[in-house]
């Protein structure tokens, strides 16, 4: 995170002594990145963090990538994914290289344990559900639309509210750094003297939900904590509750960006995907496409140009609006174009969009900037036919006036 901030109970110097009630010294941690000149929170707990046991490999997380070979236009519904598992164990790997991972999670089971990452940051964009994310840093509660950016390293807890009768079931996609590097706003957006967002930024710091009380637990027992890295999941073992911090700060933090406080930044003419740019990491960056006006010039295509994007592949998760003028997208699909293959609006839909002035659609986009892969899972949900799509609507839809506006690819 860029801006400093605090919670909770710390002494006033650092490395100082900070008494527990009786008389016994907090155990402070020095919680920070690359080498100790990146950003770092400095945390107080009860007992002294190094204190576990059991260190065993559970199971291994390494996606499989199949068809390494093939260069094709791809369209995964993910929608009739059948629940499994927890907020972790149900994460379905899709896409993925050596920068970052992209999975599907529609969790069937509560997490009766506590989880963190050992191989970097976490963006997680809930689609359906809501609940709270109980960390090391304090409580975070969530919502449907909530970007959750939990760093790399923070032990928390996923808990989803019971769903009303008539309720989607629970569903979020990952999109996971898996080359060490973290997730972070955009450098254009903030200050070089400051990390102030700027002006020009499509969120600042108002819009940014970081933790809350309550942040202690001071109970003695049996608390499995998991941690990824290297592969596998390990599973280790504390006799006293993992969050037990009593205060923390600094600039190390997990936090909740809501897309629909994306202000998206709209142009007289088609404006490029970098406008709609919300997150990066190396070689990786992540996009809001939402709701928005369109160009007001008065002959203006409002669809994006056919374009060849020959550094990157592209990956978009659909959440909701008009999908007709994208044949047979549905919430929750994810489409694939590699990078090469010039890909754009189906045919008829440019015609169809002249004259609107708004579209409703909400969609995420992942840009990486080596190939993407899918695993075997996508290819199970997989539409073979999606590549033969723009041919199909040119003889199916002409170029009549459908009124529908996509104006993502």
């Amino acid at each position: 995170m860029a801006f400093y901030t605090k919670l909770g109970a710390i002494p006033p110097k650092r490395h100082i002594q900070f008494r527990r009630p009786d008389g016994k010294l907090y155990s402070e941690e020095v919680f920070g990145t690359e080498g100790f000149v990146g950003p770092t929170s400095t945390l107080y707990h009860i007992h002294p963090p190094t204190q576990v046991t059991g260190w065993k490999p559970i199971y291994a997380c390494r996606p499989e990538y199949v068809e390494r070979e093939v260069m094709r236009m791809r369209h995964v519904r993910s929608a009739p994914m059948l629940p499994k598992g927890d907020p972790v164990t149900g994460r379905t790997v899709l896409f993925g290289n050596d920068d970052v991972e992209m999975s599907v999670c529609v969790p069937a089971e509560p997490m009766n344990y506590h989880f963190k990452s050992g191989t970097g940051d976490e963006c997680i964009f809930i689609h359906h559900g809501s609940g709270t994310v109980f960390t090391a840093f304090g409580t975070l509660a969530f919502r449907p639309k909530d970007y959750i950016l939990i760093p790399k390293g923070i032990t928390y807890r996923m808990v989803f509210d019971a769903a009303k009768a008539g309720d989607p079931a629970p569903r979020f996609l990952l999109i996971e750094s898996v080359n060490g590097s973290h997730i972070l706003a955009p450098p254009r957006y903030l200050s070089k003297k400051s990390s102030q967002f700027l002006e020009h930024a499509p969120y600042c710091e108002r819009d940014l939900r970081i933790p809350t009380l309550p942040l202690t637990y001071d109970e003695a027992g049996s608390f499995e904590v998991r941690i990824k890295t290297r592969g596998f999941v390990h599973s280790y073992q504390y006799s006293y509750h993992p969050l037990d911090v009593v205060g923390w700060d600094g600039c190390y933090y997990p936090y909740i960006f809501n897309i629909d406080d994306f202000s998206p930044i709209v142009g007289k003419h088609h404006m490029p995907p970098p406008t709609h740019q919300t997150f990066e990491g190396h070689n990786f960056v992540i996009c809001s496409f939402c709701p928005r006006l369109l160009d007001f010039h008065p002959q203006a295509i409002v669809v994006p140009y056919n374009h060849s994007n020959l550094d990157s592949d592209e990956v978009l998760y659909y959440v909701e609006g008009n999908y007709k003028a994208r044949k047979g997208i549905e919430s929750a699909s994810l489409t694939l174009h590699p990078q090469g293959i010039p890909h754009g609006p189906h045919p008829g839909t440019v015609e169809s969009s002249i004259g609107a002035t708004k579209t409703d659609e909400l969609a995420v986009m992942c840009d990486t900037f080596r190939p993407l892969y899918a695993t075997k899972a996508a290819l199970e949900l997989d539409d073979p036919k999606y590549p033969l799509s723009w041919e199909q609507s040119a003889s199916a839809n002409g170029t009549g006036k459908s009124g529908n506006v996509n104006t993502w690819e």
